[in-house]
C-alpha cells in the first residue's frame, strides 16, 4: 500500500522533462570542452559568459574540479556532462586560460550590461546554493491514519553526512485527534537519489531512523464515565517522499514496532 501511494505521489509531483528550447545549453555537445569568461563563480557554481552572448551555468562533479584562484573576468575552459531539465551542466574539468584582470572584470560587467544573465538561471544558481548548504530548518503538516490525526511539527536538514546523498534529518511532531494526541521525536536519516551538485526539480529519496513516540488517550461518555491513559512507545519510522530543489516536499511514513502511533502519515512541508 506504501509503494501504491509513493507513486502515485511521485507522478503528480514529479514533471515530465521538456526541450530546452532556445536555452544556451543546447548548443553545448556533452564531454565538449567550452570557453567563456566567468561572471560568477561560488563554491557550488560557475556562471560563464560563452563566445556566442550566451550564459551557462555549470555545478562541480567534485570539489577538486573548481580551481582555487577561480574569480570574475577569468577566461576558462570547461568540459561537462549533459544537460539536467534545467539547463544546468556537471563541470568535470575547469581550466584556466587566462588570469582576470581589471580590464577583463570591466569587460564582463559591460558583456553583462549588453547581455543581462537570464533571470531563470540566477533562479537555479540560487537554489542549487540554498541546496547546498550544510543545516536547514523547516516546517511540516499533515494527516495521520489509523487513528486519524492531524499534525504539524518542525524539523533541521543536516548534512551530506557519510556521503554526498546522506543527510541527517530530526523532526519533532505534533499531532492531534478525537482520542489520541501524540508528541514524535524523529531521528530519521534519508538517501536524496540525486546530490546537491546535480539537482533536479524534484528528488525522490527514501529514509529510516528511530522514533520517541508520546501518546496521550483519553475518552469521555457523559458526566460520570471518564478514561484516559498516557503511553511511551520507541518505533521505527520508514518514509519515502520527493523534494523540489525550492524546498518543498512530500512524504509517506509509517512507524514500526509502535502499536498506538499511526499506521500511515501523509505530510507536506518546506525546507527553508
Amino acid at each position: 500500500m506504501l509503494v501504491i501511494w509513493v507513486m502515485l505521489i511521485l507522478n503528480w509531483a514529479v514533471p515530465p522533462s521538456t526541450a530546452q528550447q532556445n536555452n544556451p545549453s543546447s548548443e553545448v555537445s556533452s564531454d565538449t570542452p567550452v570557453e567563456g569568461t566567468v561572471v560568477s563563480a561560488s563554491r557550488q557554481t560557475l556562471v560563464v559568459r560563452l563566445d556566442s552572448n550566451q550564459f551557462q551555468l555549470f555545478t562541480y562533479e567534485r570539489p577538486s574540479v573548481r580551481p582555487t584562484s577561480l574569480v570574475q573576468g577569468a577566461r576558462v575552459r570547461v568540459t561537462s556532462g549533459p544537460p539536467d531539465e534545467n539547463g544546468t551542466r556537471t563541470a568535470t574539468n575547469v581550466e584556466i586560460l587566462r588570469a582576470a584582470s581589471s580590464d577583463a572584470r570591466a569587460n564582463v560587467d559591460k558583456g553583462a550590461q549588453a547581455a543581462p544573465v537570464p533571470g531563470k538561471v540566477r533562479d537555479v544558481e540560487r537554489d542549487l546554493e540554498r541546496e547546498a548548504k550544510h543545516w536547514r530548518l523547516g516546517v511540516r503538516a499533515g494527516a495521520a491514519f489509523d487513528p486519524e490525526l492531524f499534525s504539524f511539527g518542525v524539523q533541521s536538514q543536516i548534512g551530506p553526512l557519510f556521503h554526498p546523498r546522506v543527510q541527517f534529518r530530526p523532526s519533532a511532531e505534533f499531532a492531534f485527534g478525537e482520542v489520541t494526541d501524540l508528541i514524535a521525536l524523529n531521528l530519521e536519516g534519508v538517501y536524496r537519489f540525486s546530490s546537491a551538485s546535480r539537482i533536479r526539480n524534484w528528488t525522490p529519496y527514501v529514509g529510516a531512523g528511530p522514533a520517541l513516540i508520546f501518546i496521550h488517550q483519553s475518552f469521555q461518555s457523559g458526566r460520570n464515565l471518564s478514561f484516559g491513559n498516557f503511553d511511551y512507545e520507541t518505533g521505527f519510522n520508514v518514509l519515502v517522499g520527493a523534494q523540489s530543489r525550492r524546498g518543498t516536499f512530500v512524504e509517506l511514513k509509517t512507524s514500526l514496532y509502535s502499536g498506538p502511533a499511526p499506521k500511515l502519515r501523509l505530510i507536506v512541508g518546506y525546507i527553508f
